[in-house]
Order: structure tokens, then C-alpha cells, then sequence
């Protein structure tokens, strides 16, 4: 087979081509690299090139390739390929840093995430102890708003309390005045006490012993610890010394002392009614103070009406309970009045009058001894005669346990120092101390003087005593008369 010239030529530089590349290989076994012919001959389509790779040793290190043929500064030689792996190792070393910083991190992190918690706890925590410090705030606020109450409330009482002494002081200047004026009546008692004797034609010295002394004797004294005094209770417990045997006593009182008012605490504002059993049928069933007038009154009465014993609606026309009042009095005082409606008062002959023409009533008659023991004496009817008739007592029939002491006053007028209507030859108001359906004198004085311990000594029966229970030398504790509807 033939060949044409320029296919030789053609062999020719493969061959050479060839060789030239394994002499680099020899040089290089590392690396083998392909060249393509020139730019020049890759024109003709009909040009053919070959490569060849021929492997010497095993390749450790990057290939690099370019295109074109191979020149000595592109090859790569072992001072390359110990740079590359010292940039290796100290990429890796960097690389090792790198994690040794990242781990580092992550621990920073960690604590950061801790730290991030432990500050909202704390945040947490902070926001509770506000909310305590407000709280403790809001309720010091309010203790001290209540403290400066407090503060005015203890200053309106030390006021008010200054304002009750000085008032208590100018109580006791009157006191003292009213002593004075009191003490400065003796020489017109006297002179009062010789004019009704001249008008009577009975003088003093016909009946130096005066009355005759109560002979009942009760067989058990009702009295706990015996005791003999002659001390008058007078206003608010105050002690007046008195001599012995002294006609004297307590002087006595005009008619101008009305009945004083009660607290406003115990008086019904309703009324008024005839009596206090009326009051109880209007729906009042506490015991008080109450506005009555009788049919025939001209104007109304404070009273004092019973509610809670023995089906209440009982008037209480007298009471006796610490001697503030003085019942040494005249006869327009015992006609009129007087008193402290919830303490010791008389209601008035006239009123007591008028109530009993309104119906049939009958009388109780409450005593209570030293010991607290209570008695009593009830009369089925009761009433008085108009004042042309001296106030005469009617009584009915008695019943009890306290023994009939009234009886013997039933019948008899009213006698006061100024107005002898008894039946004995002196004047009984003058020896018992006080205004009295006096008989020759009797045997009952609830209008007397209140003394203290109950068995008292005087020369005269002139305490509050009821001679079938305690004697005449036995001085009630407290005593209350009341008038009831008889049903």
C-alpha cells in the first residue's frame, strides 16, 4: 500500500510528538499531560492527533492540566507539592483552631443561654419583690390613714372628755350652791314648823317623843351584813352627814323642780297614749320612757312604762333605786311631780288622780331588800279621790308575799310637812321625812328617806320601809309603785 508524502510527514511528527511526551514523563512521573497540536495544524479537518498515557508510578498529589503544550514553568514540582501540603497542614491546623474557638463558643453560648435564664428569673424575682414593696407601700398608706383616724377619733374624746369636766366642774359649782341654799333653809324650816304647830294649837314640846315606833319585828331580818348608818344619799351618791336624832333631815323641796327629761335613747316619740298598757295594744313592747295623757289631763305625761313583768302595760307612778331625789317636799311638789323619769321620780298626785278616772286599776307595790331579793304586794283596785279630798287612797283586797303594809293607809289623805291631813296629833310628813297616806303615822313610808345597808338608826321611822317585811328600822333598797288596767 501506497502512501502519499504528506501522510508520512504526518507520522513523522506523531512519532515525535510521542517521544517528546514521555521524555516529560521520565522527568515527572507524577504528573502526564496531554498537548494538543498547535492552533496551526487542528485547521484541516482531515488532521488526526493521539494521546497517549503511560502510568509509572501512582499519583499522590492534584493533576494539573492545561491545554496547549507543556512548558517548564507550568510543570509541578515537589517544592509545589510541599507548599500544598504545608498549606494543608496549616489550613488544618487553622481548621483545629478554629473548632477549638468554635467549641469555646458553644461553652460561651451556653453560659449565655444560662446567664439569658438566670436574668429572666431574676427579672421574675424582681417584679415579685415590687410587687410586695407596692403592696407593703398601699398598706402602710392605709395603716396610716387609719392611725390619723385614730388620731382624731383620740382627740374628739380627749375634747369631748374636757368638755364633760368642765361641764362636771360647773355641776359641781350649782351642787355646791344648792348645799348652801339648801343649808341656809333651816332657819325657815323651823320657822314653817312652829307656824303649823301655832295653827293646830299643837305645840312642840306636847309630843317630845313623837310618834309611835312600828312594834312589827320580822323573824328573818332580810339583810346580809348588818349595818347601822345615818348618812342620807343625796345627788349622784353623795353622802350628807346628819346628827342624830335630828328632827331636821333633809329640808324640803319647793314645787318648782319639775320632772326632769330622760335620755333620748329611752323615749318613744309616738303617743300619747292613755296609759302604758294602751301603749303595749299600739305594738310597744320594751319597757321606757312614754308620753301618756290621761282623759281628763290638761297636758301629757312622761312615765315610765313596765313592759316585760307580768304581761307588761304596768305605769309606774313612783321609784326608789339610789336616794339621788329628795321626796322631802311640799304638798304643790308631791301635787305636780318630780324627779328623773328613769331614775327615782313621783309622778304627781293629780296625774295619779286623773289616770285612775280613766277605768278600774289595780296597785303593785315592788320592794327590793339589800340582799336582791324581790317581794311584792298587789291590791285588786285602786284609786284616788280628786284634791278637795285630800287625794284620799282607795285600795281593794290584798294578796302577795310581801305582807300587807297599805292596808292600814287605805281611807287616809295625803299629808305633807305643809299640809297636815293624818290622824295623829303631830304631823307625820314632819317625823317620816316625807309625803305619805300617813294614818297615826302607819305602817309603810316609801316616800322616806333612802338610806344605805338597810337597818339604819334614827330616832325616828323615817327610812323607806314596809313594816311587814324588814320592820320600821329596815330601809329598802329600791321600791317601784305601778297601776295597770285590771283585765
Amino acid at each position: 500500500m501506497s502512501m502519499c508524502p504528506a501522510a508520512w510527514g504526518l507520522l513523522v511528527l506523531c512519532g515525535l510528538s510521542l517521544w517528546t511526551g514521555t521524555q516529560g514523563l521520565a522527568k515527572n512521573p507524577l504528573l502526564s499531560r496531554t498537548r494538543r497540536a498547535p492552533d496551526d495544524y487542528s485547521g484541516d479537518p482531515k488532521k488526526c492527533s493521539y494521546t497517549f498515557l503511560v502510568p509509572e508510578q501512582k499519583i499522590t498529589g492534584p493533576i494539573c492540566a492545561a491545554r496547549g503544550y507543556a512548558t517548564d514553568k507550568d510543570r509541578v514540582t515537589r517544592l509545589d507539592v510541599a507548599s500544598v501540603r504545608d498549606l494543608l497542614s496549616k489550613q488544618r491546623r487553622e481548621v483545629e483552631t478554629l473548632k477549638l474557638v468554635v467549641d469555646v463558643d458553644g461553652n460561651l453560648v451556653n453560659e449565655m443561654k444560662l446567664l439569658r435564664k438566670e436574668s429572666r428569673n431574676m427579672n421574675s424575682r424582681v417584679t415579685q419583690l415590687y410587687m410586695q414593696l407596692l403592696h407593703e407601700i398601699i398598706r402602710k398608706r392605709d395603716n396610716s390613714l387609719e392611725l390619723a383616724q385614730l388620731e382624731t377619733r383620740v382627740l374628739n374624746a380627749t375634747a369631748e372628755s374636757l368638755r364633760l369636766s368642765s361641764r362636771y366642774r360647773e355641776l359641781e359649782t350649782r351642787f355646791s350652791a344648792l348645799s348652801a341654799v339648801v343649808n341656809n333653809q333651816s332657819v325657815l324650816i323651823a320657822a314653817l314648823e312652829e307656824r303649823c304647830m301655832q295653827v293646830y294649837g299643837r305645840r312642840r314640846d306636847h309630843h317630845p317623843e313623837g310618834p309611835p315606833l312600828v312594834q312589827v319585828v320580822p323573824e328573818n331580818l332580810p339583810v346580809s351584813v348588818p349595818r347601822f348608818t345615818n348618812e342620807i344619799q343625796r345627788d349622784n351618791g353623795r353622802e350628807a352627814p346628819r346628827e342624830r336624832g335630828s328632827r331636821s333631815g333633809p329640808s324640803p323641796t319647793g314645787s318648782t323642780m319639775e320632772a326632769q327629761k330622760p335620755p333620748a335613747g329611752n323615749f318613744s316619740v309616738e303617743g300619747p297614749y292613755r296609759d302604758c298598757l294602751h301603749a303595749q295594744e299600739a305594738g310597744h313592747t320594751g319597757s321606757g320612757v312614754y308620753l301618756i295623757r290621761p282623759e281628763e289631763a290638761s297636758r301629757p305625761l312622761q312615765v315610765w312604762c313596765e313592759q316585760g313583768m307580768d304581761n307588761g302595760g304596768w305605769t309606774v307612778i313612783q321609784s326608789r333605786r339610789d336616794g339621788s331625789v329628795n321626796f322631802f317636799r311640799n304638798w304643790d311638789s308631791y301635787k305636780s311631780g318630780f324627779g328623773n323619769i328613769d331614775g327615782e321620780y313621783w309622778l304627781g298626785l293629780e296625774g295619779i288622780y286623773k289616770l285612775g278616772r280613766q277605768g278600774d286599776y289595780k296597785l303593785l307595790v315592788e320592794l327590793e331588800d339589800w340582799t336582791g331579793k324581790k317581794v311584792y304586794a298587789q291590791y285588786s283596785s285602786f284609786h284616788l279621790e280628786p284634791e278637795a279630798e285630800g287625794y284620799r287612797l282607795r285600795l281593794g283586797t290584798y294578796q302577795g308575799n310581801a305582807g300587807d303594809s297599805l292596808g292600814s293607809h287605805n281611807g287616809k289623805q295625803f299629808t305633807t310637812l305643809d299640809r297636815d291631813k293624818d290622824g295623829y296629833a303631830g304631823n307625820c310628813a314632819h317625823f317620816q321625812k316625807g309625803g305619805w297616806w300617813y294614818n297615826s303615822c302607819g305602817q309603810a313610808n316609801l316616800n322616806g328617806v333612802w338610806y344605805t345597808g338597810g337597818v339604819y338608826r334614827s330616832k325616828y321611822q323615817d327610812g323607806i320601809f314596809w313594816a311587814e317585811y324588814g320592820g320600821g328600822f329596815y330601809s329598802m333598797k329600791a321600791v317601784r309603785i305601778m297601776v295597770r288596767p285590771i283585765d
